[in-house]
């Protein structure tokens, strides 16, 4: 006969009230400090080295870390030569299976466009929102994963072995973190459950799952005629604008009437349990679309419920993020340009090949130019998307049982339209593990963009959440 032993469940009361009081006392205090630090990802910020802020952060995080009471605990920033910082802890557990729990703590640029009060760099309480760079996106993931752990700790509860990871170059497609995870393969071992804190919630009202993160293609377009400006009274007419050219080119790529992909290569077939959680969450949201700041009058592209839903999850998209060769308007004169330059940021389906699309846009790009103009895309790194496996039952369990014990209502499930790179390579790298992917950041939270805040009461009820997920983790593999 085999006798099976398990601790009593953790207490939902002593739980939140452990964990509130940590977030109030002492990690909303870190928090502030974080936001001051302008730790912008290398891809905008090629001295991120020289500046120091990065390093900075890093020893921030690292020494909050470092002071909490978790048994056996140990936390080291690792550095390899020439690339950005890496947070790395490990918490022996119950059991020798491995919790792999991973934020990152690089920031994306300033942005234009804050409120008179706010500021990226400027922590801003108001009501329930913590504003500024990088604290939902994502500067809480050490802090809530430590506390977690101490909340699980200090009520006898049991669990795996818990690794926390927090790198410090996702916001530039993670091209650091190969080799931090070849570097640290033998200490970070086999996750069997890996808790990802860098995701988004559909709203705050329930504890959402990310099932899938689409790829990303990002690059500069660049489009050259002439060897300099000339008076456009002289030459337009004759030379082409290369604006519009730019504008052909893209037209390659995008219907821009509806936004629709022109290439049918980027497009997959959408798994049907995806296509009902596209349903589902479609139904919990409402109004898909009423979380963006539109101005009055103003609507979303065509289509409704779950297929906005899918658009956002499971279609290819393009956006044009950034633009030079373009003056700014005090300073346009009459002169046609010689070049124009687009940055594009296009978005390509979970299991789509992102390599490959990358390939294919530039090659589709650059065929042909229009008036033998000198044409060049010029990709960065692409991001590969990831679709998550199929979830245990005992995760399912753990999620909805978390959802319903700190927010009163089941758990959701929703694809996200970003990208986390380092989800692909583990998923890849370990096929047989379970993915509780999860954020903060949900309606007008606005992560990239003017006004990011933190919505506090979700961060204290998330972390909840973990410590008991983590707990019935480990109940389910005793």
């Amino acid at each position: 006969m085999v006798l099976l032993l398990c601790c009593a469940a953790m207490d939902p009361t002593q739980t939140r009230e452990l964990v509130e009081r940590t977030w109030d006392e002492s990690i909303l205090p870190a928090l502030v400090e974080y936001i001051k630090i302008p730790n912008k990802s290398p891809h905008f910020d090629a001295e991120w080295a020289a500046h120091g802020h990065m390093q900075r952060a890093a020893e921030l995080i690292a020494a909050w870390c470092e002071a909490r009471p978790v048994d056996g605990l140990s936390v080291e920033i690792v550095r390899l030569e020439g690339r950005t910082p890496l947070v790395f802890m490990e918490a022996p557990g119950d059991t020798d299976d491995t919790v792999l729990l991973y934020g990152h703590l690089d920031k994306q640029p300033e942005m234009v466009g804050w409120a008179a009060d706010l500021g990226p760099w400027k922590p801003v309480f108001k009501g329930e929102r913590l504003y500024g760079r990088g604290g939902a996106d994502d500067g809480y993931a050490a802090f809530a994963s430590l506390t977690a752990l101490e909340a699980l700790q200090r009520q006898g509860g049991r669990r795996a072995r818990c690794v926390v990871l927090i790198e410090a170059c996702e916001e530039s497609s993670s091209f650091d973190l190969p080799a931090y995870i070849e570097h640290l393969r033998g200490r970070i071992g086999s996750p069997g459950l890996v808790v990802c804190l860098d995701s988004g919630c559909g709203n705050y009202d329930q504890l959402w799952s990310t099932t899938s993160l689409r790829g990303i293609v990002t690059g500069t377009l660049a489009v050259d005629l002439l060897s300099e400006g000339v008076h456009s009274g002289d030459a337009s007419g004759i030379v082409p604008s290369t604006f519009r050219v730019v504008r052909s080119l893209l037209s390659r790529i995008e219907d821009e009437r509806t936004g629709a992909i022109r290439l049918p290569e980027l497009f997959v077939d959408i798994p049907a349990q995806r296509v009902e959680q596209a349903r589902l969450a479609a139904e919990v949201l409402g109004d898909v679309a009423g979380k963006y700041p539109f101005l009055a009058g103003a609507r979303p592209v065509e289509g409704e419920g779950a297929e906005l839903v899918l658009n956002r999850t499971w279609r290819p998209a393009l956006s044009i993020t950034g633009a030079a060769g373009l003056p700014d308007l005090a300073s346009a004169g009459n002169v046609l340009r010689p070049c124009t330059e687009l940055a594009l940021s296009l978005r390509v389906p979970p299991t789509c090949d992102a390599a490959g699309a990358a390939r294919l846009v530039a090659e589709t790009l650059e065929a042909d130019p229009p008036y033998g103009a000198r044409v060049r895309f010029t990709p960065a790194e692409p991001g590969q998307g990831w679709d998550a496996p199929e979830l245990a039952p005992w995760l399912a369990a753990a999620a909805d049982g978390a959802s319903r014990a700190y927010f009163g209502r089941p758990a959701a499930y929703m694809g996200e339209g970003g990208s986390i790179p380092f989800m692909g390579m583990l998923g890849a790298e370990f096929p047989r593990a379970q993915f509780l992917i999860t954020g903060l950041l949900g309606p007008q939270s606005n992560a990239h963009g003017p006004n990011e805040f933190l919505h506090v009461p979700t961060g204290k009820k998330l972390t909840c959440c973990v410590a008991q997920v983590l707990e019935e983790h480990h109940r389910a593999h005793a």
